[in-house]
């Protein structure tokens, strides 16, 4: 008896100082007061994680300016459809730097088959990267209510890969029971993109591919046809998880616990995540979702579209994407549609 309760005993502690090490936040931890004291408006900073977050938010250093030749790329290289006005010499400095973003282990021919003319769309990837730049020039350019002055270049979501670490499918859920146990609402299941909570397990399908209000309350007391419902409350719980995590924030970066329905007690940053919401939308509706037919059938996700954009794609745990470093200034023709 005492043996097996030396054991029980010893299993219950070491389950128990697991549980604590992988839930809780190791100290030291700094707290930072974003609001009114009682508010519980505080942003919590662990400096040991300083190093990582500074490493994994460092800019590659820009390819010296080339002197311009005087030709614009469109006069010198064909089928150049994007990028016509662009000096030649810095248009090939751009290609250089894109290469080192997106695929340095690949080169050139990530883009351009290898033994054909360049100027040939002869690999869907040179398909996807000039619809990529218009995009980035989109956001630089028609979303400065987001991106502000600091704006986006192929670095900020690709960081050295030629697929970035974090884009989305459409969730097919679990294989679950037919009949009676089928029905699963997509709840129940715990996914990395609500917390592994069980709340809805997709909320990109729902919110950021399309314009669904998001929600916790009605405005009404009874059903109406602007009613939402209390899965629509979760749904929008489980976005606004992947906000936070999205940002490496608390939910008070942008809301005040006061009332965190009322805008008039929200922070600024609040409107600039309305207006990045929009903006993602934007992106995934009329660039990405358009591409689909474009990609091979091992780019698609498990229900046959292509991938799609997400907060994380560039914020990637961070406040601000690259820490709010701009590359901009080394790349002008990135800010301007052309």
């Amino acid at each position: 008896m005492g043996f097996t309760f030396r054991v029980t005993a010893a299993v219950f502690a070491f389950v128990f100082i697991a549980i604590v090490f992988t839930t809780f936040e190791h100290p030291p931890v700094q707290i930072e007061q974003r609001g009114y004291r009682g508010l519980g408006m505080i942003e919590l900073n662990n400096p040991r994680n300083l190093a990582s977050t500074l490493a994994a938010n460092a800019i590659p250093d820009p390819i010296p300016p080339e002197q311009p030749s005087g030709q614009r790329a469109s006069e010198v290289y064909s089928n150049v459809q994007v990028l016509k006005d662009v000096d030649a010499a810095e248009f090939l400095r751009l290609m250089n730097s894109i290469t080192e973003w997106v695929a340095p282990e690949q080169g050139c021919s990530y883009c351009h088959a290898d033994g054909k003319d360049l100027s040939e769309d002869a690999l869907y990837t040179k398909i996807v990267a000039r619809r990529m730049l218009q995009m980035t020039q989109q956001i630089n350019t028609n979303w400065k209510t987001h991106v502000a002055g600091t704006g986006v270049t192929c670095y900020t979501c690709h960081r050295g890969q030629p697929v970035p670490a974090f884009v989305w499918f459409d969730d097919p859920g679990p294989a679950h029971a037919h009949g009676f146990a089928q029905e699963w609402i997509g709840q129940n299941h715990p996914t990395e993109a609500v917390g592994s909570t069980s709340l809805p397990a997709d909320p990109f399908a729902s919110f950021l591919g399309t314009d669904s209000e998001i929600r916790v309350v009605s405005t009404t007391a009874l059903p109406t046809e602007d009613h939402h419902t209390i899965k629509d409350a979760e749904s929008t719980y489980g976005l606004m998880i992947h906000f936070s995590k999205a940002l490496g924030v608390n939910c008070t970066y942008c809301h005040n616990t006061r009332s965190f329905f009322s805008w008039d007690l929200s922070t600024p940053q609040r409107a600039t995540a309305w207006y990045g919401i929009r903006m993602v939308r934007d992106l995934n509706t009329n660039f990405l979702g358009p591409l689909q037919a474009h990609f091979p059938e091992n780019r698609l996700g498990p229900l046959g579209d292509g991938p799609k954009l997400n907060c994380e794609t560039c914020h990637q745990g961070a406040y601000k994407p690259l820490l709010g470093t701009s590359m901009l200034p080394g790349y002008p023709e990135l800010g301007a549609a052309q």
